[in-house]
């Protein structure tokens, strides 16, 4: 007959006998053991030789089941592909492992270099910044950010506070909060690589006093070990993409201009590795406008660099001839064959004149475009909702000598003219013409209480055209879209 199971301790009932974790179980298969009997308690060695086999399989299964545990739990962070769903992921799988019902991890890198944040298993914001009222010095993963070893004497350095409600010397603001949100224990880890350092602190609660038990103390450290290393290797991917975030802004207009009789809004979404799409709008002499937008193949900074070398020359260019479009294009065809002959790019450069400069125009604006190879506008009015006929182009730097006629046409008064990149389309995963068809119909629906706004005709086209959410997804593709909306002077 087998022994009887001790009570049930911080949320799991261990298998009697427990398995000894002084060798860790975290390879591949479990320590090979000579004689299995070796590690049974003497106790049970003094039972029946059947009892005895009873306990011995009971360890080997509890070995299979933690190995099993561990394997799925890796697996699982190993596809999250972000920094926030891991920290959640690390978070709710901890509990599991420890038995808590609530948490929390402190993101403090010890470089210095951030990003810091604090992430919750059933605790709302509320809840967190009550805890983070206790003083840094008594708060658990506070005592862990302020240089609490990682290991000591070769076991992993924890913070347990088994019965918060009768423990003495706690900080009275620590006990105060810890009733207040109803939890009576906790159990805190660091979270370090040797590589990386110190990355911050999980800290799992509990409702009743408690504090795991070795198994499931060796557990989440196997466990957290792994983890770790992922999220610090999400870490640098976050860093690195919210540096290429912070040069490609850079790189793009901080803020578009203020133009009489014109109002601008823009929608720019970026790609994870950072594409090399722009856009511009550039007030010229006269009371003119130059509106512009381009995409440069490939990805990443190389990229980004190079969008931003092109858009920085087309403002020079649009400056000094901005009423021919066709020359200010040939001249960045020209600067890009000489200076990055192996990469292509796409543009198209509009010259919108000062209302009122063709005598039999009214109050109409006439726009003069050029492209190459890029997509043709599309003009919004309560009257039409149609793209601008523009002549076939070969990208810039397809050719030995690009060369395109320039289209011209006249906006009226309270119409909006959106200019675009291809990757609005490209995001549909929807046949070129199919896509095309999309945007034309998000255009035509425009409902009429908004075509007076450009922000919200720039919102409802890009919603109609990716919509539930897939402008916001990471997507290779990059999105801009740039709405004039043309006022009566």
């Amino acid at each position: 007959m087998n022994s009887h199971h001790p009570p049930k301790v911080a949320g799991i009932d261990p298998v009697l006998p427990a398995p000894s974790h002084n060798a860790s179980p975290a390879g591949p298969s479990a320590p090979h053991r000579a004689d299995p009997a070796e590690d049974v308690p003497p106790a049970v060695q003094e039972i029946s030789p059947v009892d005895q086999l009873a306990a011995i399989q009971d360890r080997l299964a509890g070995w299979i089941s933690d190995l099993t545990t561990l394997h799925e739990l890796t697996e699982r962070l190993a596809r999250i592909g972000s920094l926030d769903a891991a920290l959640h992921e690390l978070l709710r799988a901890g509990a599991a492992l420890v038995g808590a019902q609530r948490g929390l991890i402190v993101l403090r890198p010890a470089d210095g270099r951030g990003p810091e944040t604090t992430v919750g298993l059933g605790l709302g914001p509320a809840e967190l910044g009550t805890i983070e009222t206790i003083p840094r010095s008594a708060a658990s993963y506070g005592r862990i950010l302020d240089g609490l070893p990682e290991h000591d004497g070769g076991a992993r350095t924890e913070v347990a506070h088994p019965d918060l409600r009768n423990e003495p010397d706690l900080d009275p603001r620590q006990r105060e909060v810890a009733a207040r949100l109803g939890y009576a224990a906790s159990y805190a880890i660091p979270l370090a690589t040797e590589s990386a350092g110190r990355l911050g602190a999980a800290v799992w609660l509990y409702d009743e006093p408690t504090e795991p038990v070795e198994r499931q103390r060796h557990l989440v450290g196997l466990y957290t070990d792994y983890a770790t290393e992922h999220l610090a290797r999400e870490l640098e991917l976050a860093r690195a993409r919210a540096t290429a975030d912070t040069i490609r802004e850079e790189l793009l207009p901080s803020r578009l201009p203020r133009i009489p009789g014109v109002r601008l809004a823009v929608r720019h979404r970026t790609g994870p590795r950072g594409g090399g799409d722009w856009y511009d709008a550039l007030p010229l002499p006269e009371g003119a406008l130059g509106l512009a937008v381009g995409s440069v193949t490939g990805s990443g900074p190389s990229a980004v660099a190079a969008m931003g070398r092109l858009r920085a020359s087309l403002r020079a260019y649009a400056v000094m001839e901005g009423e021919d479009p066709v020359a200010v294009l040939s001249d960045l065809e020209l600067l890009l064959r000489l200076t990055e002959p192996a990469r292509s790019a796409t543009a198209l450069f509009a010259y919108c004149e000062p209302s009122g400069l063709t005598p039999d125009a009214g109050n109409a604006r006439h726009v003069v475009l050029a492209g190459a190879g890029h997509c043709p506008p599309l003009v919004i009015g309560d009257h039409r909702a149609e793209f601008v006929e523009t002549s076939l182009s070969a990208p810039l730097g397809m050719l030995s000598c690009w060369e395109a006629p320039s289209v011209e046409f006249d906006v009226e008064p309270g119409e909006t003219v959106l200019v675009y990149s291809d990757g609005l389309l490209h995001r549909t995963g929807e046949p070129m013409d199919r896509a095309f068809a999309r945007l034309h119909a998000a255009a035509a629906s425009v409902p009429a209480t908004l075509r007076d706004d450009p922000d919200a005709v720039a919102d409802h086209v890009l919603h109609s055209v990716l919509p539930d959410g897939r402008d916001a997804v990471d997507d290779p593709e990059d999105v801009v879209l740039l709405a004039a909306r043309f006022d009566v002077v």
